[in-house]
C-alpha cells in the first residue's frame, strides 16, 4: 500500500482519543446501530441466505485459487471489447499509469466515482503533485473533501459527521471548489442532497475524464460492475470521454452466474437493501454510447502476498460491504480514524497489515484491535473468520516467521514491545504440554489464593486497570474431580 495515514500513532493512542469525542462516539453509535438493525431485517427475508453465504465463499476461494487463469482471461476479454488494460505492481506504478493516462487527453480535471483502491493507493494526491484535480462525487466522499478529512467507513466515509457539521463545511468550503452553497443552507437531508447535487452537476457536464474503481469484473465478458445509490456513478461512467477503472485484482469473479450470488448479498449486507438503486455495467467501448476511451488499471499492491499465506487469504474474499464495522463493539468506540488505513473496522484490521505488512507500528498494533467476540464472522457475506485470521496475525506480530513480501519469502523478526507476551505464550506452551507442572501449578495457586493481588504489576496494568483479576477456586478442577467423581466411574 501507499503507506498509512500520515501521522497516524499506534491503534490503542489513537482509540485512546477517540473514545473521548463524545460527539464522534454519539454519531457513530447512532448510524452503526440503524445501519445493522435494517441490515438483519433484509436478511431476515431471504430464507436461504447461509446458502447464499457459503456459495459466495466458495464462489471467491475457487476463483483466487486460479487467479492467475482468471486474470489473463479478464485481460483477453476487455481488449476484445474495446478496452486497454494495464498492469500495477503497487500503488506508485498505479498513480504513473493514471497520471499519464490523464496527461495524454490533456485534461486537469478529472471526475471520480466512489473507490477504495483510489484511496489505498493515495491517487487523488498523486494527481494533485501533477497538477489534476480529482473531484470526489459519492455524497459521502464529497462531504470528507471538502472537509479536508479522512474516510471513517467503508460504506458511509462521513459516518463521524453530523448534519451540523456537514452544512458548515458546505458553506465554508464549496465555493472554493466550484459551485457555492446556497445561502441559507439548513442541515435538514434534502437540502444537504439538493446542495451537492447542484455543486456536482457542473463537473459532471464539464469533466472529461472519469475515473472509478469496481465492486465486480467479470472474467468471462470482461464486464466491470459498479454498485451504488445516488446516481453519481452513473454520471462518472457514461458522461466522460475517456473511463479509467483501478480495481485490486481479488475483485474478479468467472461468470455472470457468479455475479448473481453477490448481486443479492451485498446490498442486503451493505445498504440493507434488496437490489442497489444504481447497478452500473460496462464492457469495453461502444461506438456513440458511453466513453471512448476505457482502461483498466489491475492493482496488486500487495494483494499476491496476502494470497500466499493459507491462512490470511480469506481477507481477499472481502466485496467491502461494511457489515462487519457495523457489529463492532470496537470500531463503535474509536471510529475508522483511530485504524490509520482508508480499510477500518475488522476487515482493515486484518487487510492493512497484510497488504502493508506489520513494519510500522500501527500495523502491528492492528490485530489487536478487536475483542475477538465473533460477531464480524456471523455477519460477513462471503464468511470470512475475521477472528481466526486476527490470532494468526497476532502470532506474526509477536513470533515473527515466514511470511512473503513483494513476491520473496522472507522471516520476519517479532514486532517490538511484544517480549513480555512471548515470554508468557513460551510459559504456557511448556506448562501445557507438562501435566504434572501443570497440576503442581493449579495447586500452589489454590493454596496462596488469599495473596493473590487483584491488579496485576508491570505491563500486566493494561489489562487489569479497568478489570478485577478473575479469583483462583479453592480448589483445582482435576482435583475437584477426582474427589467428587473419581470413585464413581465418570459421571451420571
Amino acid at each position: 500500500m501507499s503507506g498509512t495515514f500520515v501521522g497516524m500513532p499506534a491503534f490503542p493512542a489513537a482509540a485512546r482519543e477517540a473514545v473521548r469525542d463524545t460527539t464522534l462516539r454519539g454519531n457513530l453509535r447512532h448510524a452503526t446501530h440503524t445501519i445493522r438493525a435494517k441490515r438483519a431485517r433484509a436478511v431476515a427475508e431471504l430464507d436461504d441466505w447461509e446458502r447464499l453465504r457459503q456459495a459466495g465463499k466458495r464462489i471467491k476461494d475457487r476463483t483466487l485459487r486460479h487467479l492467475d487463469r482468471y486474470l489473463v482471461q479478464l485481460e483477453e476479454s476487455v481488449t476484445a471489447a474495446g478496452g486497454v488494460v494495464h498492469w500495477a505492481a503497487d500503488a506508485d506504478e498505479a498513480n504513473r499509469i493514471v497520471a499519464g493516462l490523464v496527461k495524454a487527453t490533456g485534461e486537469t480535471e478529472v471526475v471520480k466515482v466512489k473507490s477504495m483502491a483510489t484511496q489505498e493507493i493515495a491517487l487523488n494526491e498523486a494527481l494533485e503533485a501533477q497538477g489534476i484535480h480529482a473531484y470526489e462525487t459519492d455524497l459521502a466522499e464529497l462531504i470528507v473533501q471538502l472537509g479536508k478529512d479522512r474516510p471513517s467507513h467503508i460504506l458511509v466515509p462521513a459516518i463521524h459527521r453530523n448534519r451540523g457539521e456537514i452544512r458548515d463545511i458546505f458553506t465554508r468550503e464549496m465555493g472554493e471548489w466550484g459551485r457555492p452553497a446556497p445561502e441559507g443552507l439548513t442541515d435538514t437531508p434534502a437540502d444537504l442532497a439538493e446542495a451537492a447535487r447542484l455543486h456536482l452537476r457542473e463537473k459532471f457536464l464539464r469533466a472529461k475524464v472519469g475515473i472509478s474503481g469496481a465492486n465486480f469484473m467479470v472474467a468471462e465478458t470482461g464486464t466491470l460492475v459498479v454498485v451504488e445509490s445516488e446516481g453519481n456513478g452513473r454520471m462518472c461512467l457514461t458522461l466522460p470521454e475517456t473511463l479509467i477503472s483501478v480495481v485490486g485484482i481479488e475483485k474478479i469473479v468467472p461468470t455472470w452466474q457468479d455475479l448473481e450470488v453477490f448481486l443479492q448479498t451485498l446490498p442486503r449486507s451493505s445498504t440493507a437493501e434488496r437490489m442497489n438503486p444504481y447497478t452500473s455495467m460496462w464492457t469495453g467501448t461502444t461506438d456513440g454510447d458511453g466513453p471512448r476511451a476505457f482502461h483498466l488499471v489491475l492493482l496488486d499492491n500487495g494483494r499476491t502476498d496476502t494470497l500466499a499465506d493459507e491462512v490470511g487469504r480469506q481477507a481477499l474474499r472481502c466485496i467491502r460491504c461494511s457489515a462487519c464495522l457495523n457489529v463492532c463493539p470496537v470500531y463503535e468506540r474509536a471510529g475508522g480514524h483511530a485504524y490509520g488505513s482508508v480499510y477500518p473496522g475488522p476487515i482493515g484490521a486484518i487487510l492493512s497489515p497484510q497488504l502493508r505488512g506489520t513494519g510500522s507500528d500501527i500495523d502491528a498494533s492492528l490485530p489487536y484491535a478487536s475483542s475477538l467476540c465473533g460477531a464480524c464472522y456471523e455477519v460477513c457475506p462471503v464468511a470470512i473468520d475475521i477472528p481466526e485470521v486476527l490470532v494468526h496475525l497476532r502470532e506474526r506480530v509477536v513470533e515473527g516467521g515466514e511470511a512473503v513480501r513483494e513476491g520473496n519469502k522472507v522471516r520476519l523478526r517479532p514486532a517490538k514491545g511484544h517480549a513480555a507476551e512471548r515470554a508468557a505464550m513460551r510459559a504456557a506452551r511448556w506448562a501445557l504440554t507438562r501435566p504434572g507442572a501443570l497440576r503442581t501449578g493449579q495447586r500452589l495457586a489454590s493454596r496462596t489464593r488469599r495473596l493473590h493481588p487483584r491488579t496485576l504489576p508491570g505491563p500486566g496494568r493494561a489489562w487489569s486497570g479497568t478489570r478485577d483479576l478473575p479469583p483462583v477456586p479453592a480448589e483445582p478442577f482435576r482435583d475437584w474431580w477426582q474427589r467428587t467423581r473419581g470413585g464413581k466411574g465418570g459421571a451420571e
